[in-house]
C-alpha cells in the first residue's frame, strides 16, 4: 500500500517547482507508460499500476530491473492520478536530456514563440512526431514540458522529439544560415512551399502572433489561405497544415 508520504511526493509532481528539483515527472495509461518504457529516451524510476496491467504485461518488471514496480489499488491510483478518470498505471520518470545545439541543416524544424497552453504544445509535439521533424525549439515562457496535461497529450512521441527552450532572437541570429520561414495571416500562400526540405518555421501564439523581432528575422511569411469568416486557427492545427504542405 502506497504510504501517505509517498503519495503526496507523486501528488507534488503536478507542480512545476517540484518536478524542478527532482528532476522528474509522471505519465499515466497503458500506453503512454508503455510507449516511454519501451523508448530509449528516458530512465523510468517507479511504476504504480492496477493488476490487471501487471497481468497484461508480465515480461515488463525482467524488461526493466532498474525499475521498481509496485501493485495498487484503485482508489490508490485516483488519489495519484492527474486524470479525471485514472487509467490503469502510472510512471514516474527522469527527464529527458535535450540535445542543445542540433545540427539542423537540411531538415525542418519547428521554432514555437509563446505556445503557452499545454494540451496545445504537446500536439504540436505529436504532429512533429508524425511528420519526422527532430527539433523544436521553444521560448522561455513557453508551456512546461513536463507539465501532466502536456506529457498526455504528446500520446508517446514526448521522448521521439528534441526539445528546446531558449532565448528565440538570439538563436534564430545565429542559425540564420537556416531559411527562416513565419506562419502569418498576410504573406505567400503555404502552397507554394511544396516539397521543403530545410527550414526554422516559427509558430506564434494563437492571440498575440509572433513577436515583431522575430517576425522581422524571418526571410519569408507564410499564410494558410482562408476562405471562411474565422478569424484564426489553433497553432497546432496550423503547425500540422504547414507541414503537411512541406513534406508533399
Amino acid at each position: 500500500m502506497l504510504s501517505k508520504t509517498h503519495t503526496k511526493y507523486i501528488q507534488s509532481l503536478q507542480h512545476k517547482k517540484f518536478r524542478d528539483e527532482t528532476g522528474l515527472f509522471f505519465a499515466e495509461g497503458p500506453k503512454l507508460v508503455g510507449d516511454l518504457l519501451n523508448g530509449a529516451a528516458c530512465i523510468c524510476k517507479e511504476v504504480f499500476a492496477l493488476e490487471k496491467w501487471l497481468l497484461a504485461n508480465p515480461g515488463m518488471p525482467a524488461r526493466h530491473p532498474d525499475t521498481r514496480f509496485e501493485m495498487v489499488e484503485e482508489f490508490e491510483l485516483e488519489k495519484i492520478s492527474a486524470l479525471s478518470t485514472p487509467n490503469q498505471v502510472l510512471g514516474i520518470f527522469e527527464k529527458f536530456w535535450s540535445e542543445k545545439e542540433p545540427l539542423l541543416t537540411g531538415k525542418i524544424s519547428l521554432v514555437l514563440d509563446t505556445i503557452q497552453d499545454p494540451g496545445n504544445l504537446g500536439t504540436i509535439i505529436r504532429i512533429a512526431d508524425w511528420f519526422g521533424i527532430k527539433h523544436i525549439i521553444c521560448s522561455e515562457n513557453s508551456a512546461d514540458l513536463y507539465n501532466p496535461k502536456l506529457v498526455q497529450s504528446t500520446m508517446g512521441s514526448l521522448g521521439r522529439v528534441n526539445m528546446i527552450y531558449t532565448e528565440l532572437t538570439g538563436w534564430l541570429t545565429r542559425n540564420k544560415h537556416i531559411p527562416i520561414y513565419a506562419a502569418a495571416l498576410n504573406g505567400k500562400p503555404v502552397q507554394h512551399f511544396a516539397g521543403t526540405k530545410e527550414c526554422m518555421l516559427i509558430i506564434g501564439n494563437e492571440s498575440k502572433g509572433i513577436q515583431p523581432e522575430l517576425l522581422a528575422l524571418a526571410g519569408e511569411i507564410i499564410t494558410i489561405p482562408k476562405i471562411g469568416e474565422a478569424e484564426s486557427l489553433n497553432a497546432a492545427v496550423a503547425t500540422g497544415i504547414m507541414l503537411s504542405h512541406f513534406t508533399n
